[in-house]
């Protein structure tokens, strides 16, 4: 009684196997269609735009490199864009917000990316499912065929070769889904390669700007220091005049009445 239920099933099973791997191939040719066009109008010239953004921080212009980073729909431009805004912070600050916004924008690179590497690793055991069940069938019908009949053995041969097709479906299945699954993931690590190394452009750029800032701030305080001595010196001598004029006229006004007084 089970067994003739579990044959029943696995005669219904093997259609259904493949509805379920047609159905997962029309998921899959959308998922891709999706990444590919993610990834096409995202694509960025990651020389070109390192030397812009170095010549922009080497003069100073953080607003215009903001700016210029703000046109571009790449997630390295989005990236470093975010990193930007720390950049009055130092190069320690700017370093932990590029690796931040990595991790917070892998969700959006990587999407899809779970769902085709399922697939291509399962797709043909879910046609070798199929074809097992096909062969259940097959084999069942063959039991109950009488010897000669070759009407009979040309259904089971039949159902056989329909039982072998699931593997075949679930291979050209599982090809394409690894195919683009490496594809898309190789897409995954360029963006991560490319937003480091234009965030060394950005550490590298503040970093060689520190030391002259350094000589324009010890300048300036040696300049103020010089002016405050110089003010100091002028002060001094005119109270040392003022003084000796004072001196003077004291000893002027005291001669007289001295002799006056010897007198």
């Amino acid at each position: 009684m089970l067994m003739e239920k579990l044959v029943y099933v696995a005669q219904l099973g093997a259609r259904v196997v493949l509805y379920v791997l047609m159905a997962l191939s029309v998921l899959s040719v959308g998922v891709i269609i999706e990444r590919w066009w993610y990834f096409r109008r995202r694509r960025l010239d990651t020389g070109s735009l390192a030397d812009t953004l170095r010549k922009l921080l080497r003069g100073g212009n953080v607003d215009e490199a903001r700016a210029l980073l703000k046109k571009s729909r790449a997630v390295e431009a989005e990236i470093v864009g975010e990193a930007l805004d720390w950049y009055a912070d130092g190069p320690d600050a700017v370093e932990q917000i590029l690796s931040k916004a990595v991790r917070q924008r892998r969700k959006s690179f990587e999407a899809g990316l779970l769902f085709l590497g399922t697939l291509g690793n399962n797709a043909p055991f879910i046609g070798l499912f199929g074809t097992v069940l096909g062969i259940v069938t097959a084999f069942r019908e063959l039991g109950q065929t009488q010897a000669g009949a070759s009407a009979g053995m040309g259904n089971v041969m039949g159902g056989i070769a329909e039982a072998l097709v699931a593997t075949a479906i679930g291979i050209l299945v599982a090809l394409p889904a690894v195919i683009f699954y490496n594809v898309f993931q190789k897409k995954g690590a360029d963006v991560e390669e490319n937003a480091a190394s234009l965030g060394n452009v950005v550490l590298a750029s503040m970093k060689s700007l520190a030391p002259q800032a350094r000589v324009v701030a010890d300048n300036r305080v040696r300049a103020t220091a010089s002016t405050a001595e110089h003010r100091t010196e002028q002060s001094g001598g005119a109270g040392g005049a003022a003084a000796a004029a004072v001196s003077g006229d004291g000893l002027r006004v005291a001669g007289p009445s001295s002799t006056a007084v010897g007198a």
